[in-house]
């Protein structure tokens, strides 16, 4: 296995439309993600300290010094993280973390 493979990669590159200042910060956490081998939740913590587990294997990585919030879930065993949310910490504070889907 290469690394986790990430599912939505254009929730992100839309936010990014959107929001200038996350490109760096959400492209940078794309390309460690990619490269990352979890396959447990303390792999991520390793990695992510600041990082939250809401459960369902969600995660909240908090991006560019927590301007942003991105939800993801992630499947250990095949390897594959789903991008769930990404938004502002506002936009982040009006959701449940443990059952947002992007739309």
């Amino acid at each position: 296995m290469c690394g986790m493979r990430i599912v939505a990669k254009r929730t992100l590159l839309d936010f990014i439309a959107r929001h200038a200042q996350a490109e760096q910060p959400l492209l940078a956490w794309h390309v460690e993600a990619s490269k990352a081998k979890w396959k447990t939740p303390q792999n991520i913590k390793d990695q992510y300290a600041s990082a939250s587990f809401v459960g369902r294997n969600r995660v909240v990585f908090n991006i560019k010094g927590n301007d942003f919030r991105l939800i993801v879930a992630v499947a250990y065993q095949i390897g594959v993280v789903y991008v769930k949310f990404v938004g502002t910490h506002a936009e982040y504070d009006k959701v449940d973390a443990a059952t947002v889907e992007m739309e």
